[in-house]
């Protein structure tokens, strides 16, 4: 992971590619992704369910400091907060896209949009690998990864015909 976090997180451009350098000319052939232009989708750019995946997998090591920073690196609201960004990012940022752009001249543009299940994996990053809220079969554990300076979060959660409020509160050193 530090390999993956060293190589592939893209901090001054907010993304998290698949993989570097990008099939171009090469005699390789990895197939179907060769034939996105360097840089897009599967070609080197963020493919965004492996950006979840990623944090989740920081999650899973107890490194809550790269998993909420991997968060906020994907997370679309964070791609469109300002008039600069929107114009980089090009799409909708309330949204979850596809993919990410990560070569010039389209560096941070965002693809495809509302048809990617990288939507549903972001949610079980936030409420299952980050929040802690897992639910095994008629059991619910609370195993949260949470930033330290965290002190307590609260959480509404429904289960069936059952409404449960949780409150989680630091009490210790914990794991992450």
């Amino acid at each position: 992971m530090e390999e993956v976090y060293r190589r592939l997180v893209k901090k001054d451009a907010s993304l998290i590619q698949l993989l570097e350098p990008p099939f171009d000319k090469s005699d390789l052939d990895p197939g179907y992704i060769k034939g996105y232009i360097p840089g897009v989708r599967e070609n080197g750019g963020q493919y965004t369910h492996a950006s979840v995946w990623v944090a989740m997998a920081f999650a899973c090591l107890g490194d809550s400091t790269r998993a909420w920073e991997l968060l906020h690196m994907i997370n679309p609201l964070n791609h469109g907060s300002t008039a600069g960004q929107v114009a980089i990012y090009k799409t909708e940022p309330y949204v979850v896209a596809a993919d990410v752009y990560s070569m010039p001249p389209h560096t941070g543009r965002g693809g495809w949009t509302w048809y990617t299940g990288a939507a549903g994996w972001m949610y079980r990053l936030i409420v299952e690998s980050l929040l802690g809220l897992k639910l095994d079969v008629d059991k619910l554990r609370i195993e949260p990864c949470i930033p330290a300076d965290w002190k307590s979060y609260q959480m509404h959660y429904r289960y069936r015909e059952t409404f449960y409020h949780i409150m989680v509160t630091r009490t210790g050193r914990c794991r992450a």
